[in-house]
């Protein structure tokens, strides 16, 4: 009874713990650590697995498509007179760069007119 009763307060503070929360990093990155409670021969073992999840970057922006910066790779303002092929973006409009793209991006809605491929090296 005694040690039913242990195993669950072990249980239930593990739970609560700011260790089970996922933590995110300085660079981003989620970090999740699951804590679980294994009985072995009479024995209770605590094991802590940690999975560190990498976001995703993206290279496949097509004209349309809400710009998210979140998932650009490199991503930074960037001024046009500084790469060749690139014009000057109309009113209300800028270039970003994601990977080795200029993402022509609406200010306010945030839309992509105009994917240059391969114009920052």
């Amino acid at each position: 009874m005694m040690k039913k009763f242990i195993l669950a307060a072990l249980a239930a503070s593990v739970a609560l713990s700011p260790m089970a929360a996922s933590v995110a990093n300085a660079q981003g990155h989620r970090t999740e650590r699951h804590t679980t409670i294994v009985k072995r021969n009479g024995n209770v073992v605590q094991k802590t697995v940690v999975q560190r999840n990498v976001p995703h970057y993206r290279s496949d922006w097509r004209k349309g498509q809400r710009f998210d910066q979140r998932q650009a790779r490199n991503y930074r303002q960037i001024d046009y007179r500084n790469y060749r092929g690139l014009r000057a973006p109309p009113r209300g409009y800028r270039y970003v760069q994601s990977g080795n793209d200029a993402v022509l991006v609406g200010i306010t809605s945030g839309i992509i007119a105009a994917v240059v491929a391969g114009a920052i090296r």
